[in-house]
């Protein structure tokens, strides 16, 4: 059943790639970090997982979860969308026993931004909405040695931040990962803060201020972007 499914989904993906995909892909990569991909269109993978989805309700989901993790060891970026589609759509099923599977495929397989964000922003985010006492894991995923592990611990909280919810933690996450060297990591706090601020502007405003002679700019600009202008020249000020 599982090997039947991943056929499926292999010769979907393959028959939807495209050379111009394929090449403007490596664009969006710094050399070295540059995803597998088949070259097919975002929009027809999601098409793809939206179908298939019908198929995987009627599978338990430790299956579900066997056939995600089998779609994440390939390494293509298609391949982990729709292993992240497959998670999402079973929202309604986690239990605090999932986030060790969760954590696994953070430390085990992401290896590149596109694919950290993907797993963190819906899947890991609404685990922990449903399951706050696990903020505590993400404040040690923050002090990781591993980058993605780390940009994990923030992006994680983007949807969270955007509803108005968890603001110390999401502040004390940004003081762990204040110093660190790595640009996916300070781009990875900044936009956390980035979120915050749609409901909690004056505290982000107040905790980028208070951190701007030490945070790295690229952080400092990614918190602010969706600031008005004065408070983006108050906090871009020297």
């Amino acid at each position: 059943m599982k090997e039947e499914l991943m056929d499926k989904i292999r010769l979907a993906l393959q028959n939807n790639a495209g050379i111009k995909t394929r090449n403007d892909a490596s664009r969006f990569f710094k050399k070295g970090e540059k995803a597998l991909v088949y070259g097919a269109k975002t929009a027809e993978v999601t098409k793809i997982a939206k179908e298939l989805n019908k198929q995987i309700k009627t599978y338990s989901k430790q299956h579900v979860f066997d056939i995600c993790e089998e779609l994440w060891k390939s390494g293509y970026l298609e391949e982990a969308i729709i292993a992240c589609k497959f998670t999402e759509s079973l929202k309604k099923q986690y239990e605090t026993a999932d986030f060790e599977f969760f954590k696994r495929l953070v430390n085990k397989y992401v290896n590149n931004w596109a694919d950290c964000d993907t797993l963190c922003n819906h899947t890991i985010g609404t685990f922990i909405m449903m399951y706050p006492e696990y903020l505590n894991e993400l404040k040690k995923w923050a002090k990781s040695n591993n980058r993605w592990t780390k940009r994990a611990s923030a992006v994680s909280l983007i949807i969270p931040a955007r509803k108005g919810l968890f603001l110390k933690e999401i502040f004390e996450i940004a003081d762990i990962l204040l110093l660190d060297k790595d640009d996916m990591v300070q781009k990875g706090y900044g936009w956390m803060l980035k979120a915050a601020s749609e409901s909690n502007q004056k505290e982000v405003f107040d905790y980028v201020v208070s951190k701007k002679e030490v945070m790295p700019r690229i952080a400092l600009r990614y918190a602010i972007e969706k600031m008005p202008k004065e408070l983006k020249a108050e906090a871009m000020k020297k």
